[in-house]
């Protein structure tokens, strides 16, 4: 007799990301043939504390192919995971942990772990003949998230100078979330044909996350221009601003500095009051990593003297014991959620509680290497986060999700709310 929710076989493919690295598509099959899969990111910009991604090492795809990571899948985890009841994602989860036996997947690759946790989830989903975002969350009440969209790419995820990696649009006082979609969408068009008149044809490519690399250096340069699309498209009071620092990448630990750009080095205390001035000129209300991952002191001082939204990406990297620490030390009030960070959906939504009970917003993300699987928007609305940030509004790995929201308003119809109330 065949037994609807037991796993059958849980299959893994090298495929490929938007950058066109490898990475690992993994399906998953029931016993009565319902069946899913799901597609495992990768970061550029990436702490040094998260979990470990397995590379092959080899020739092929310089390096990068993931062989290595597939073959963890379809050999060790689907041996120990088939009959399992796929409905019962916290003990899959924990059977991939105890598997594995590493604080950061190194022995299976977070790239593996991550793909088959995921896709677990919407395979259950997809059995149980519910959405994605109820089988993992809340029933009851749903909010669909802000789009904290990063309009101009610079640091690791573009070849500019822009020190700094994101510069952000966030349509706090939309009244849905597809009005929110439909004027960000107006402002990157519009932002598109600025950057056109200012400078060259070039300025208009897109870096990783399909925002604008225009030959600016300084953040000011890049927050000025956001400002005068948002003018332009008559949504002042729509729009506040945000920044990604990711301020790692521009720290040097042997001098203590941080470069800003050219020679503008600044010392943490000097940094801090830097970020002081652009938030009182750009009405900024949230900066995520804008100090050193390791700096847990900083973080606690930038947030106790900035009343904005301090996001931890790097400094918790969606783990659960670290955030803990962060949470002790009152070291920033958010946390960014990347779920191939941490390895297993479990320990991801384990890192949201921690969150939510200690009255830390959680702001769910993309990676710089994502693809067309569309799950982070179901986790979004799932946990009631109230915020995405998932790259402009162009290239299919970004619209996506983009799009996948759009299919959830409609669903629930004036069950919905909008994000924007959290701020």
């Amino acid at each position: 007799m065949l037994t609807d929710n037991k796993i059958k076989n849980i299959k893994a493919i090298e495929v490929l990301d938007c950058r066109g690295n490898p990475t690992v598509e993994v399906q998953v099959l029931t016993e009565k043939g319902i069946s899913d899969k799901a597609i495992v990111p990768s970061g550029m910009s990436t702490g040094i504390h998260e979990s470990v991604e397995i590379r092959d090492g080899e020739k092929r795809y310089l390096g990068k192919g993931v062989r290595t990571a597939v073959n963890n899948v379809n050999n060790i985890i689907f041996k120990n995971l088939k009959d399992r009841d796929i409905t019962n994602q916290e003990e899959i989860d924990k059977v991939l942990i105890e598997i594995d036996g590493t604080e950061n997947k190194s022995t299976l690759g977070s790239n593996a772990t991550t793909a088959v946790s995921i896709a677990i989830a919407k395979t259950a989903a997809k059995a149980l003949q519910i959405p994605i975002y109820e089988h993992i969350g809340n029933k009851n009440s749903h909010v669909l998230p802000i789009p904290f969209m990063n309009l101009i790419n610079g640091g690791k995820h573009a070849g500019s100078d822009l020190a700094f990696q994101e510069f952000i649009i966030a349509p706090i006082n939309s009244n849905t979330y597809e009005e929110s979609l439909v004027q960000c969408v107006e402002v990157y068009k519009i932002l598109r044909e600025i950057i056109l008149k200012k400078f060259d044809k070039y300025a208009i490519n897109v870096g990783d996350e399909a925002g604008y690399t225009p030959r600016i250096k300084t953040p000011e340069e890049a927050l000025d221009l956001l400002h005068e699309a948002v003018k332009e498209s008559g949504y002042t009071d729509i729009f506040k601003y945000a920044l990604d620092s990711a301020a790692s990448h521009i720290y040097d630990s042997n001098r203590n500095r941080y470069r800003i750009y050219d020679d503008k080095e600044l010392s943490k205390e000097e940094l801090i009051e830097y970020y002081k001035e652009l938030v009182n000129k750009y009405n900024i209300i949230s900066i995520e990593d804008p100090l050193d991952q390791e700096d847990f002191e900083g973080f606690t001082e930038i947030t106790s003297e900035l009343s904005i939204q301090i996001v931890g990406d790097d400094l918790f990297v969606s783990n659960p014991h670290i955030l803990e620490k962060g949470v002790k030390m009152s070291a920033a009030n958010a946390v960014l959620l990347k779920v191939n960070q941490i390895g297993t959906l479990t320990e991801a939504l384990e890192t949201t509680k921690i969150a939510l009970t200690n009255n830390y917003r959680v702001m769910v993300s993309e990676r710089s290497g994502d693809t067309e699987d569309d799950f982070l928007s179901d986790l979004t609305v799932a946990i009631n986060a109230g915020q995405i940030k998932t790259g402009a509004p162009a290239r299919s790995e970004r619209t996506s999700k983009y799009n996948q929201l759009l299919r959830i308003e409609q669903e629930l119809g004036n069950k919905a709310e909008y994000g924007g109330k959290f701020f």
